[in-house]
């Protein structure tokens, strides 16, 4: 009977650099003496690890791969552990960890700034280390995206009004880190001579020579950007270039 064996503690998943050492563990109880075999997985190969026959399984990270823990009794009852994942960076040097690394979660892929045509898919992507290994979420102009909860954000269709600024928050039990904010546009992409015409039409046609530039650096529940107070800035250069009074407001 399966029943027999009952595995008290699951080996967990971990994202880490290239070359770090550790532990994967695996606890099990049963009615007679329980014996352990771990397996490993990659890509579609299968095999069993020789030697590695206790509870802990030590591991120098290689490479991204799957493992799971055979528990057996001396009655030829057997179980197996969840699959748990390694995930290996390889090339971490920014993001890699202090020597004093805990495990907590540290950004190793920044989103980046994205403009899409309305209909088109929209794709961003972040990764972390952490271990265990960290659990995604990713937000819009400060606010939640229930389902988007994995290190790439995917929109089929995007529509205009999937705009804004995005970023991800990766957690685990450790603590949580956030990536870069970036800004995302959905719209109608004009070709460079049509951006020319538009940018003619705005400034040159424009009446009343007078422009008003709000930049809004500090939010309540989202974190401080940068490019607002950049964008004002530049953007006021360049309408007292062209003969507008500014008047620039910041939060």
């Amino acid at each position: 009977f399966s029943t027999a064996i009952a595995i008290t503690e699951q080996p967990v998943s971990v994202s880490v650099p290239v070359g770090y050492s550790f532990k994967l563990r695996c606890r099990a109880q049963g009615r007679t003496s329980l014996q352990y075999q771990w397996f490993c997985q990659h890509q579609s190969d299968c095999r069993l690890i020789p030697g590695a026959t206790n509870q802990d399984l030590p591991i120098v990270a290689e490479q991204t791969q799957l493992y799971t823990c055979r528990v057996n009794d001396l009655h030829r009852n057997a179980v197996f552990s969840d699959w748990v994942k390694v995930e290996v960076h390889q090339c971490v040097a920014r993001g890699l960890p202090p020597r004093l690394w805990q495990g907590e979660p540290v950004i190793v892929l920044n989103p980046s700034e994205q403009r899409v045509e309305v209909g088109q898919p929209l794709q961003l992507q972040c990764a972390a280390m952490g271990v265990p290994a960290p659990s995604y979420q990713w937000y819009r102009n400060g606010n939640l995206l229930e389902q988007q909860k994995r290190k790439k954000l995917w929109i089929t269709h995007s529509k205009v009004s999937d705009s804004g600024t995005y970023l991800c928050c990766a957690s685990n039990s450790r603590g949580e880190h956030w990536t870069n904010a970036v800004d995302v546009h959905v719209g109608e992409i004009l070709p460079p001579a049509e951006h020319f015409q538009l940018f003619h039409l705005v400034f040159v046609l424009a009446t009343g020579k007078i422009a008003l530039l709000v930049g809004n650096n500090r939010y309540q529940h989202h974190p401080n950007l940068l490019a607002p107070v950049r964008d004002v800035f530049e953007l006021s250069h360049l309408l007292e270039h062209l003969g507008f009074q500014v008047v620039s407001l910041l939060d």
